[in-house]
């Protein structure tokens, strides 16, 4: 969830109880002075009657006085010292409904008589009244909130653009352009603290990279010149005549180590070079090409495993590569199809314009997928010939150029493939 939709979800939380609970205060309040107003003028009217009254009973006359709204008349009721206000129903003949009233009654003496007086008047139009200002209490309040939540979205889009910014320029660095990653100053203390802290981060992050990236290729070149003076030195001990076999053997041996150890230096070195984007994509590169180039080249190979080799290139795949990538990407799938085939074994190659698949068969067991790209997994046959850096290499040639790779086996035939994504 994101944190502006989460603020907001809190601010609403908070906002709509306290705009229902002020809705019922405002209608009660206004409901409440409605019936004091009508109340005011019950007890106005009940003044002018009870003066009547009096101006009446002076004569020595009896008044009596019965309509739908007021009810005047003597009783034999006790007095009561003031009126009380009741919300009552009455039918209407005239609508042919009920209506509401509001009505006041009071026992009251006139000239020692007790008269009890019944005031009632309709409540329709207070009803009414309230309906329309509940009406334009809801839409306002609606009003109101809608604004409100407007308001509060732009001003939330307006304070977080700095972050959204920085946010922007962390998704899109790459490490070896980290150098040029500035994070600008905002009008805010703690966006102006983060980004101060994320310029420190990059520098040191690119820092780091041009130390490790110059201790790599540094490390690596100077491994090769004593691997290269130890294998000569190796190679002279071997054209000594004077050697018995058990010390051949173990020069041998020591030699082809080295070898190894030389290959493994210079794969981990290329893979060093991959992950750090020193080699920028240049013209597009025809796969179809880069593939039968290195058919020719290991021909014999083929030749000597007596493997048929099946090409299907319906049309050709241009991809944006370095030629040194498109070179590695291509030697080690095809390598490897060789390398793991058993003699007499088939390999096929399938190019259409967003496809590269190529398969081989062989006697080895199905690799997990999830491990058969990783560093040093590689078959245990012809173990010691291989670096077990070849498929890593290519993984990462796909994964550096938006290009995917998978893996699965079916009867005994292994697949790679490459796809767009």
């Amino acid at each position: 969830m994101r944190l502006l939709t989460k603020t907001t979800l809190y601010f609403l939380a908070a906002l709509v109880p306290l705009l229902v609970a002020a809705g019922f205060y405002l209608y009660s309040q206004f409901s409440r002075e409605l019936n004091h107003r009508m109340d005011e003028e019950l007890v106005t009217e009940e003044i002018q009657w009870i003066r009547y009254l009096r101006s009446q009973s002076a004569n020595g006359a009896t008044f009596i006085l019965r309509t739908p709204e007021i009810l005047i008349f003597p009783v034999n009721s006790p007095l009561t010292k003031y009126p009380t206000f009741e919300t009552t129903t009455a039918f209407d003949a005239k609508d042919n409904r009920k209506l509401p009233f509001r009505q006041l009654t009071h026992v009251v003496p006139v000239d020692g008589v007790p008269y009890l007086i019944s005031i009632r008047r309709s409540q329709e139009q207070r009803t009414m009244l309230v309906a329309n200002v509940t009406r334009i209490m809801l839409i306002v309040f609606i009003t109101l909130f809608i604004i409100t939540l407007l308001v509060n979205w732009v001003i939330s889009q307006t304070v977080w653009r700095p972050f959204r910014k920085s946010l922007q320029k962390i998704c899109n660095a790459e490490l070896q352009k980290m150098e040029a990653v500035h994070f600008e100053k905002t009008n805010i203390k703690e966006f102006n603290d983060l980004n101060e802290s994320l310029n420190q981060m990059t520098s040191k992050m690119y820092s780091d990279f041009v130390s490790i990236k110059e201790f790599t290729e540094n490390a690596a070149h100077e491994m090769q010149t004593p691997l290269a003076v130890v294998q000569s030195k190796l190679e002279l001990l071997l054209q000594d005549s004077n050697l018995k076999d058990d010390q051949v053997n173990s020069i041998i041996q020591a030699s082809e180590a080295l070898t190894r150890l030389s290959k493994l230096n210079q794969s981990l070195l290329f893979l060093a070079k991959i992950e750090n984007n020193q080699y920028e994509s240049g013209e597009s590169i025809s796969l179809t090409e880069v593939t039968q180039k290195y058919l020719k080249l290991f021909d014999e190979l083929i030749k000597d495993k007596q493997l048929t080799v099946v090409t299907n290139f319906t049309e050709d795949w241009s991809v944006n590569l370095h030629p040194l990538l498109a070179d590695s990407l291509v030697s080690n799938l095809i390598g490897n199809a060789i390398k793991y085939n058993y003699n007499a074994g088939k390999v096929t190659i399938t190019i259409n314009n967003n496809n590269y698949l190529i398969s081989n068969t062989s006697h080895l067991p199905p690799i997990d997928p999830e491990q058969i790209f990783k560093r040093f997994n590689k078959a245990k046959s012809n173990a010691n010939n291989s670096t077990g850096l070849g498929l890593a290499i290519v993984k990462k040639i796909c994964d550096t150029h938006n290009l995917l790779i998978t893996y699965r086996n079916e009867s005994d035939i292994h697949y790679f493939d490459i796809q767009k994504r």
